[in-house]
């Protein structure tokens, strides 16, 4: 049976998850835990190692590890592995391609649909880069959304969510922090605003802040070891973790004790939960100034935000919430496992952001990042399609759900990135098919254009309708409706025929009366 992969490729770790038959699950990528680092390990003529096997081999093969290469996306620099540049498009590239690969062996067989993550703060150009990477992967079809959409898509998945409802996302996760304000619409979500963000900002600037806490501890014990030595740098490494290790620990608990085991010293270094929040308070203080940032260029007041998602594995310090709710003084609402949501709302677009839905652009589209609307084939259960009653109630959505990006409006400068607003709609047939409601709502907004042309011809003045079929003897006026999708045409006699065309785009209509018309309802 097929399935949908949604993909979280995240500057530390990577998470993905599987959409099916209405429900979407984290898959198990490491042999202990969901998500596996985000690392690479390049060798000379042997297959590239990622993930587990690449950071078992990382200590006796330094040069040949690259790590936190999501950072560097857009960086001219290369880097260099074992002496060979690489870019950081082609690493992510060869990390997307081992997940996937991964999960379609556990699966039994290649996903239908894959849709991959990106910050919201991302700009056109690292936007294409990442599209790059994905085309590199050989995932032509692949989709990209915002993280914060993603995970907007996760929790009303969860939570009853009404339309208006405002949130505000706060993904701190492992090297990137991201901000955005997303509103709740009838078929989706919109993203208000500009998404604000702080580059390099994440969990393992609050693991550096440990191991500096240690390194002071140890005087020079750390500055004293030979580099050249293996032993000594596997030590250092496992140093490191330690240092992780206790950053999660004080989550829960309020102290840790880091174990020290170096060829010349053994020792432990004990670290509280009020020292470590005194290390990182200045970093959380500055995410929290970039999500107040995000929520006023919503223009909306922090009280008419319902909740802010925490997102990301480093949102469960417990300093984080504490000082978002005090700054804004919203309800906070945290998920049992955030290193998890995105992959899984990734995955509810992938699964239902049919291509004929306003869902998130393609990874081939560039779309702009902001004014996005995630379509009613991408939210969670509960919302209705656009080709249902919503589409019934607004004949622009019905457009939308049959062409659109759904892109509601162009930043400065920029055109619409699909639908009827210009570019190339999807094709029909195949995977591309146009779905909704089988043609219907296409035929009833020729039947709502037509009508609202026969009562402009009407104002127009001098209008007669003819309820026979007209005078034989009078001229006789052909009227055509036409929409980016179909055409609705009326003649009545061959005779003496004038023709007024009527086009209409999302934007505008352009009517040109006769002096005298007769209409012949379609």
């Amino acid at each position: 049976m097929g399935y949908a992969l949604g993909v979280d490729l995240g500057t530390t770790f990577t998470a993905a998850a599987v959409y099916r038959d209405g429900r979407a699950e984290i898959s198990t990528l490491g042999s202990r835990t969901a998500a596996v680092p985000s690392v690479v390990l390049v060798r000379d003529a042997e297959p590239i190692l990622t993930g587990e096997a690449a950071v078992r081999r990382a200590s006796t093969e330094p040069e040949r590890v690259a790590r936190e290469f999501k950072r560097r996306l857009g960086d001219t620099t290369p880097i260099f592995l074992a002496g060979s540049p690489y870019s950081a498009e082609a690493l992510m590239a060869q990390m997307l391609r081992w997940v996937v690969d991964e999960v379609s062996q556990r699966e039994g067989g290649a996903p239908d649909a894959v849709t991959v993550t990106h910050p919201a703060n991302w700009g056109a150009y690292k936007r294409e880069l990442l599209e790059n990477a994905v085309r590199q992967a050989d995932l032509t079809d692949a989709r990209l959304i915002t993280e914060p959409e993603a995970a907007a898509i996760h929790y009303s998945s969860t939570e009853r969510v009404d339309a208006g409802d405002v949130v505000a996302v706060y993904d701190l996760g492992g090297g990137t922090f991201d901000a955005a304000v997303l509103r709740k619409a009838e078929d989706g979500w919109e993203t208000l605003g500009t998404p604000e963000g702080v580059e390099r900002l994440g969990g393992i600037d609050f693991d550096a802040a440990v191991f500096a806490h240690v390194q002071r501890s140890l005087g020079g014990a750390l500055d004293a070891l030979d580099e050249t030595d293996t032993t000594a740098m596997a030590a250092v490494g496992r140093l490191r973790q330690e240092c992780v290790d206790a950053k999660e620990a004080l989550s829960a608990d309020t102290e840790a004790s880091i174990p020290v085991l170096l060829p010349n010293l053994q020792t432990q270094v004990r670290l509280t939960r009020s020292e470590f929040e005194d290390m990182i308070r200045p970093q959380i203080a500055s995410s929290i100034e970039a999500l107040q940032r995000a929520i006023r260029s919503a223009d909306v007041e922090a009280d008419a935000v319902t909740s802010v998602l925490l997102v990301g594995g480093s949102s469960r310090i417990p300093l984080v919430a504490q000082l978002v709710t005090a700054e804004l003084g919203r309800p906070v609402n945290v998920d049992a496992h955030p290193k998890h949501s995105i992959a899984l709302g990734a995955a509810i677009a992938a699964g239902h952001g049919d291509r004929d839905a306003a869902g998130a652009a393609p990874a081939t589209a560039g779309g702009r990042p902001g004014q996005v609307v995630i379509g009613a084939g991408a939210v969670a259960a509960g919302v209705a399609a656009t080709s249902g009653s919503a589409a019934a109630a607004d004949p622009t959505a019905t457009l939308a759900a049959q062409g659109g990006s759904g892109v509601v409006s162009p930043g400065p400068g920029e055109a619409f990135g699909g639908g009827t607003g210009g570019g190339t709609p999807p094709p029909r047939g195949g995977n591309g098919a146009r779905k909704s409601g089988g043609g219907k709502p296409s035929r009833r907004v020729a039947l709502i254009v037509a009508g609202v042309l026969a009562l402009g011809l009407l104002i127009g003045g001098g209008v007669v309708l003819a309820a026979g079929g007209g005078d034989e003897g009078s001229p006789t006026t052909t009227t055509e409706a036409t929409t980016t999708s179909t055409s609705t045409t009326t003649t009545t006699q061959p005779r003496q025929t004038n023709t007024t065309r009527a086009t209409t785009t999302t934007s505008s209509s352009t009517t040109t009366t006769a002096p005298t018309t007769t209409t012949t309802a379609p």
